[in-house]
């Protein structure tokens, strides 16, 4: 079933690519060290500081040479996702555990939106 302009306008405003790059520090820990410091020193940082924010993780080394991870954020609105970034900038994991290679920050269907038709781009088969 096609999604309709009415739907689009409900979806996250903002989704953010984060293009990462795993850092030495990173990987001379153990599998349980990197989950206990990523549960400790960035997790916490984040829930405390934002709201309206979801994430979803891709691993990306067995394919790319460039980036070894791809974090895809969605926020309710650009502020939640500006707060997101400083939350993340205060926590080991920008620039000590990863290196942030690019970002690329988007909305979904943006273009039918601001011109009121349907999102012809957006397939489902």
């Amino acid at each position: 079933m096609p999604v309709t302009a009415t739907e689009t306008t409900t979806q996250t405003p903002v989704t953010a690519f984060m293009l990462v790059k795993t850092n030495p520090e990173w990987l001379a820990m153990t599998v349980e060290q990197r989950i206990e410091a990523f549960n400790t020193d960035v997790v916490p940082l984040v829930k405390e500081k934002t709201s309206g924010v979801r994430s979803r993780f891709y691993d990306t080394e067995f394919y790319s040479a460039r980036v070894t991870d791809v974090w895809v954020w969605e926020a309710d609105s650009h502020s939640a996702y500006q707060v997101l970034i400083d939350a993340l900038r205060e926590t080991p994991f920008w620039d000590r555990y990863f290196e942030v290679v690019d970002l690329i920050v988007g909305t979904e269907n943006g273009y039918a939106r601001n011109y009121g038709v349907e999102p012809v781009a957006t397939i489902a088969t």
